[in-house]
């Protein structure tokens, strides 16, 4: 897998509904997995998208999620630059660029679902997330 660079947006409780409306809008296959399916099952969140990607035929992927319980999105400025893949040594480089002189929120580690992931926000006000991907067996 090859790194991408994509858009990933955030929500607040109607992830399911505006994924579903973007599939709509430019089609594709669309995934999504909720909270209750990372350890919130019986939680009011349980039934939020924890993580949505829709990926299309013209070769564009949009991710989006709802706010992670705890905090809340704003209209308009809800976005983030997610870089995902499977070469580690590269997203751990640019992982090293992006974050220094910057406001780390989520340190780069290993995640309930498996992969490394970090997020930040850099010197410019730019939020970024890095996912790199771990095989899976």
């Amino acid at each position: 897998m090859a790194s991408r660079l994509n858009p990933y947006l955030s929500f607040d409780g109607d992830a399911r509904e505006a994924m579903e409306f973007y599939k709509e809008v430019f089609g594709g296959t669309l995934k999504l997995n909720t909270f209750g399916e990372f350890g919130q099952k019986g939680t009011p969140d349980e039934n939020k998208i924890m993580h949505g990607m829709l990926e299309t035929e013209a070769g564009f992927t949009l991710m989006g999620a709802d706010s992670p319980p705890g905090t809340e999105a704003t209209r308009g400025t809800s976005f983030s630059v997610s870089v995902s893949g499977e070469d580690e040594a590269e997203l751990r480089g640019y992982w090293e660029k992006l974050s220094a002189r910057s406001e780390v929120s989520v340190p780069l580690a290993k995640q309930m679902w498996g992969d490394v992931f970090g997020m930040c926000t850099d010197r410019f006000g730019v939020p970024w997330m890095i996912d790199i991907v771990q095989p899976r067996g």
